[in-house]
């Protein structure tokens, strides 16, 4: 599994603890690579980028909320980028939704919690379906 990840300042500690504790996964770290303040836009950018060219498989951005990052990565085509808080709504992201980038609130899960989210996301499976349907719809919004 290739993943993108990329976060600003108050993402960044939760970052590194994400890249150790998941081994398995082949990252490409878009940044940010210091807890020094920065801005989340350019992150969330450089993952939708690389998933774009087809350089990873989905891609996992972190802010504060959450929120910037998503509404960043759902600027572009063909990203649906929802923000998870719980191991249910990250299998859900993925069951219902086809997320294919997720989105962690730094400030409002632990670390470990983060793991466990990017765990139970990377798990579930696509129902499809009429779920599908709903997606093809929001493609003609575009």
């Amino acid at each position: 599994m290739r993943i993108a990840i990329g976060t600003d300042h108050r993402g960044f500690a939760h970052k590194e603890f994400i890249k150790q504790n998941l081994p398995e996964i082949t990252w490409s770290d878009v940044g940010c690579f210091s807890a020094e303040r920065c801005d989340y836009p350019p992150f969330a950018k450089k993952v939708v980028e690389l998933l774009q060219q087809r350089k990873v498989d989905v891609g996992i951005l972190l802010c504060g909320s959450g929120i910037g990052m998503v509404i960043a990565a759902n600027r572009f085509e063909g990203m649906r980028a929802g923000v998870v808080w719980n191991q249910e709504i990250a299998m859900m992201a993925k069951a219902d939704d086809n997320v294919n980038i997720l989105v962690l609130p730094a400030d409002f899960v632990t670390q470990e919690d983060a793991v466990k989210c990017i765990k139970s996301w990377l798990q579930a499976k696509f129902k499809g379906g009429r779920y599908e349907e709903r997606l093809a719809m929001i493609e003609k919004f575009v």
